[in-house]
C-alpha cells in the first residue's frame, strides 16, 4: 500500500462478489461467537447454519458428498466472518492468520483438505493476498448437531 492509499474495504469486496454476510449464528452452548485479544480475533467453531438451521447433516464420504461439504465449509467461513464483523467490523481485519476445519468423516474418507478448501477459497476471493493463511483440516467422528463440517478462523486486526 502506498502512502495515502486507503486500506481495502472487505465489505466492498463482498459486495463486488455478490456475497452478503449472514446474521451471526446463535451459540448452541455456553460460548460466544468470537473473542478479541490484542490484535487477534478468534472465532468459535462455526457450523453451516442457514436461517438458524443446519443446511444438512451427516458424514462426508458417506451420506454427504465432498462437493456439498466444501459448500458447507464456505458457509461456515461466512458465518465466522459475520462473527468477526459483529465484534470488530470486517474492515478492521488486516489478514486471515489461520483456518481450522473439522470434517465429520465416514470410515475411510481422507479428503478433508478438499472439503476445507471451500472455506480457504472463499477467504482468498474476499481478502486476496491477505486471505492466505495457515490451516489444519481434521477428520473427526462426530460434530455438534450432526453437522458435516465446522470451521474456526483467526484473524489479525489492522494496527
Amino acid at each position: 500500500m502506498t502512502q495515502g492509499t486507503q486500506p481495502p474495504s472487505w465489505r466492498a469486496r463482498l459486495a463486488e462478489l455478490g456475497i452478503r454476510l449472514p446474521p451471526v449464528a446463535a451459540p448452541v452452548a455456553s460460548y460466544v461467537p468470537a473473542v478479541r485479544t490484542g490484535q487477534l480475533v478468534f472465532t468459535s467453531g462455526q457450523l453451516p447454519f442457514v436461517d438458524g438451521g443446519l443446511r444438512r447433516t451427516g458424514k462426508v464420504g458417506g451420506s454427504v458428498d465432498p462437493e456439498d461439504a466444501a459448500a458447507d465449509a464456505k458457509l461456515c467461513a461466512l458465518n465466522a466472518l459475520a462473527a468477526v464483523d459483529d465484534l470488530v467490523g470486517l474492515d478492521s481485519v488486516a489478514r486471515v492468520v489461520r483456518v481450522v476445519g473439522y470434517v465429520a468423516s465416514a470410515e475411510g474418507f481422507s479428503g478433508q483438505p478438499r472439503v476445507v478448501n471451500g472455506a480457504s477459497e472463499l477467504l482468498g476471493k474476499v481478502f486476496g493476498e491477505a486471505g492466505h493463511h495457515a490451516r489444519s483440516a481434521v477428520g473427526v467422528a462426530e460434530l455438534p448437531l450432526g453437522a458435516p463440517v465446522e470451521i474456526e478462523l483467526t484473524v489479525e486486526l489492522r494496527g
